[in-house]
């Protein structure tokens, strides 16, 4: 019953959009979408791949999943598509019948689409707005995913060992999340001087002589986490330690200015004001700061052009770094406060707080050589 009203709920969402731009239906390949319309349904084939293998068209009165004959059984039998109340329109996977059925359904009435599609109005930003603000539902779920995935990538790099390659340990990390059957979608790692070479370190077969940092993104019922966690072998030096604590303070500034009604640019030159009061004035320049996350990695990376308004109960990660360290984690903001999705569940932490924030946050973890 719970999920019905969570889709009931998604569903009211998508026809008053449909109603307010004079649409007849939406319809609705990427994989992000189906998974929110459908309460964390999956239509992908590969984990990474940003169009799903099915679609779906809405309309003011019916809803339609449109799948060649190879998927369309597991929509109905694992998804529960037709229970939704979706009629299946099937066609042979050797006969490309997409736009004709999308267009004996829709006729010559207008279409919205969240990709470009023969005779649709794109309206990819439009209908990813609709997604912002969780359901409780999908909070719940949320919670449960960001606990997992916490305890995945620390558990993994409490076991790690100096000399292990970055791709042995990214390696594991996957291994405890497909456990629960969470995909990691992207995975980035490296050892002591990529630390501070690469912003986007994808994982090599490097081996670690001292510090290692991780980074993962991690999926289940289309929903995205994002986090990162260091380790370091032998005395983390002083003034790695400094820096680190500078750039977890920065992060902290970013989640305590996170609040719904918000505009997130204002977030972002909130942030670049710590980096300047931390003596780091053009580090921000390095790298994205982050933004909004839900069900894509980031649904948007906040700029100075950003014009999104924080919503109630919608993710956020940032992501502000300084050379050779980075702080990460995932937060739901709320007018009840902000609430840490991914947090330190078995890691040395540290607390701080701002402006009437109090945050624990995850320090690097330092091993016997």
């Amino acid at each position: 019953m719970a999920r019905d009203a969570e889709i009931r709920e998604k569903e009211k969402r998508v026809r008053e959009f449909l109603q307010s731009r004079g649409f007849a239906g939406i319809l609705l390949k990427r994989q992000a979408n189906f998974s929110w319309v459908t309460g964390g349904g999956l239509n992908l084939v590969g984990i990474t791949t940003e169009m799903g293998a099915t679609s779906l068209l809405i309309m003011k009165d019916e809803k339609y999943l449109i799948s060649n004959n190879i998927e369309g059984p597991r929509m109905i039998h694992e998804e529960n598509l037709e229970a939704q109340g979706f009629i299946p329109k099937t066609y042979p996977w050797y006969e490309d019948q997409e736009s004709a059925i999308v267009k004996s359904l829709v006729k010559e009435a207008p279409l919205a689409s969240d990709v470009p599609f023969p005779g649709a109005v794109t309206a990819t930003e439009e209908i990813a707005r609709l997604r912002y603000s969780f359901t409780p539902e999908e909070v719940e779920r949320y919670r449960w995913l960001g606990e997992r995935a916490s305890l995945g990538l620390e558990r993994t790099l409490l076991e790690t060992r100096k000399g292990e390659k970055e791709s042995e340990v990214v390696g594991r990390l996957c291994g405890e999340l497909w456990k629960d059957r969470i995909d990691p979608v992207t995975l980035m790692a490296a050892a002591d001087e990529r630390v501070f070479h690469f912003r986007h370190p994808i994982p090599s077969e490097k081996s670690i002589e001292k510090y290692l940092m991780v980074s993962v993104n991690a999926r289940k019922w289309g929903l995205i986490v994002s986090l990162t966690r260091f380790v370091h072998f032998g005395k983390l030096p002083d003034e790695l330690r400094e820096k680190y604590l500078a750039n977890v303070l920065i992060d902290c500034v970013f989640m305590a200015a996170t609040k719904p009604g918000v505009p997130a640019k204002q977030i972002l030159q909130r942030g670049i004001e710590e980096y300047r009061e931390k003596g780091f004035p053009e580090e921000w320049k390095m790298h994205h700061q982050g933004g909004s996350i839900g069900y894509t990695g980031r649904d948007y990376r906040t700029s100075f052009n950003t014009q999104e308004i924080i919503q109630e109960n919608q993710a956020f990660t940032w992501n502000p770094s300084l050379t050779g360290t980075k702080s990460e984690d995932t937060i739901l903001a709320s007018t009840k406060g902000l609430e840490m999705i991914t947090r330190p569940v078995s890691y040395p932490t540290i607390t701080m707080k701002v402006n009437g924030v109090s945050f624990v946050r995850p320090d690097i973890l330092e091993k016997n050589l």
